[in-house]
């Protein structure tokens, strides 16, 4: 209660928020470490540990007191909606319902379609998403959904380059102007422990196309936050007590940023190619506004299929094009 209205505070320091609406929002507010006080809310949002059981139990225990209509949101990254709501009475009104950090700046919201959500439930998710002012896309329930199976594939990839041989700095170099900031910097913003545990959930489900990165475990087990750190002059380097981490491959592989660029690309264009064929999204579109909403792909290159077809990455990879001649094209 305390965080929530530190941040209303916050908007009314920036002159974003009136003082009168926003002591009306803290009163509207009340707090519990009790479930029984949800005994007639009609939408519930966990997000708790990212652990399967964990939140199976919490849902039992909040269904045992809303009604039978209260909706159950999961604010999962990665796990089966399916499978959360499987043992219990009603499991078709659990959905998911996925937000980015920080919540209240990111737009997206993941809106995930259990194989037992009514569409009385999916419905509700996507008006109070909705009213939440957030970008919303329909999902099908699959391994970590949009963004982090796509931010998965990419950071698995650039893991396994690194651990091959490549310096970091220069496989961050790579994605100048491509990607929202430099991956490793990015895992450090993700935080290293949640990229290894979408790493582990996504390799579990898709073991020939996704690598956990032993070196990333050693970072993790360190408690290191990140990979880089700076000098007395400001000057960004790579942490020595994490490269001291590293192993270093007997004949190691260096590539050069375009080769790291080309590499990952490619991956990412099979990723995506796979996610249409499979039914995760309705459309490349999807990909292209959930990468730019939840991940913080940049405006101007349209989104991550775009870009995949411009590059001539798409045809090279898969055959064919994401999108048709001409749409979100430069002229040739």
């Amino acid at each position: 209660m305390g965080y929530v209205h530190a941040e209303i505070d916050k908007l009314v320091a920036k002159g974003r928020l009136r003082q009168d609406k926003a002591n009306r929002y803290k009163a509207m507010m009340t707090g519990s470490t009790s479930k029984e006080q949800m005994a007639d809310a009609e939408f519930v949002i966990e997000a708790v540990f990212e652990e399967l059981d964990v939140k199976k139990k919490v849902f039992a225990e909040v269904e045992a007191v809303v009604g039978p209509e209260c909706v159950l949101a999961t604010n999962t990254s990665s796990l089966s909606i399916t499978d959360m709501a499987a043992d219990l009475e009603h499991p078709e009104r659990v959905v998911g319902f996925h937000f980015f950090n920080p919540v209240a700046v990111m737009p997206l919201l993941e809106i995930i379609k259990g194989d037992k959500t009514d569409d009385a439930t999916l419905a509700t998710a996507f008006a109070v998403g909705k009213k939440l002012g957030k970008t919303r896309v329909l999902v099908k329930d699959s391994p970590s959904f949009i963004v982090n199976r796509l931010l998965g594939r990419f950071m698995s990839d650039m893991a396994r380059i690194v651990d091959a041989g490549t310096p970091v700095p220069v496989a961050d170099q790579g994605f100048a102007g491509v990607a929202p900031m430099p991956p490793f910097v990015l895992m450090a913003l993700v935080g290293p422990a949640i990229a290894l545990h979408n790493n582990e959930t996504l390799a579990r489900a898709f073991p020939d196309r996704f690598y956990v990165s032993e070196n990333l475990r050693k970072v993790v087990e360190a408690g290191k936050p990140g990979f880089y750190t700076f000098d007395e002059r400001g000057r960004q380097l790579v942490d020595p007590e994490v490269e001291a981490l590293f192993e270093t491959p007997e004949n190691p592989e260096v590539l050069t940023p375009e080769q790291v660029r080309e590499k990952v690309l490619s991956g990412l264009a099979e990723e995506a190619a796979l996610m249409l064929r499979e039914g995760v999204v309705a459309a490349p579109m999807d990909l292209d506004l959930a990468m730019i909403t939840g991940a913080g792909f940049q405006f101007w290159n349209g989104g991550l299929t775009p870009l995949l077809d411009r590059s001539g990455v798409s045809e090279k990879v898969t055959g064919s094009r994401f999108l048709p001649e001409g749409v979100a094209s430069v002229p040739r």
